[in-house]
């Protein structure tokens, strides 16, 4: 199963955060992350969203309960050794403890010197990955997702069009894919 690093960046919009979570959950991939991961996802939320730092930090626990297998043990040690952009050396660092295959990033200019076995894919390009490995758990998964919104209710058709803006490709692939069982 590939197992994938989701770094910072894939995790502050919601719609794809879901889109990822559910994923995993589904068994399209291996999910990990980093507490200084999460951390970062808590400063950025309250930051750069304007999330209550309270809601920003219940939505991290959320998380970590709902996938407690995700916390990546072990990564301090590796840091130093890592040679992609500094502010990044933590997320390659836990790729590595992980056994990652991938890490999850819109910033991939920031992780151009990665560990052999360990590539740097953007949202758009790891949605296209799992539509390709695992169309009927992606499928459930995103059927899931919609089925979970209420405020707007959401179709599959467009929870898949949702995503445009940060995967366009994706987009393109599903809509084709699931062609005639979209609902």
């Amino acid at each position: 199963m590939l197992i994938a690093i989701l770094d910072a960046d894939v995790l502050f919009p919601m719609l794809l955060r879901d889109t990822l979570l559910r994923a995993a959950a589904a068994g399209c991939f291996r999910l990990q992350w980093s507490t200084e991961i999460l951390d970062e996802v808590v400063r950025n939320l309250v930051r750069d969203y304007g999330m209550d730092a309270e809601k920003a930090s219940a939505l991290r626990d959320l998380m970590e309960d709902a996938y407690p297998e995700a916390n990546v043990e072990g990564w301090q040690e590796l840091e130093a050794a890592m040679r992609n952009h500094p502010k990044d050396r933590h997320v390659v660092a836990a790729a590595v403890a992980a056994g990652a295959d991938v890490i999850v990033t819109s910033n991939v200019r920031d992780f151009q010197i990665l560990p052999p076995g360990i590539a740097a894919m953007r949202p758009d390009d790891f949605l296209v990955k799992l539509i390709e490995t695992s169309p009927a758990e992606l499928r459930t998964a995103l059927l899931r997702q919609a089925a979970g919104y209420r405020r707007p209710a959401m179709t599959l058709g467009e929870v898949i069009e949702a995503l445009r803006s940060v995967a366009p490709q994706f987009v393109a692939k599903a809509l084709a894919e699931f062609a005639g069982r979209i609902r």
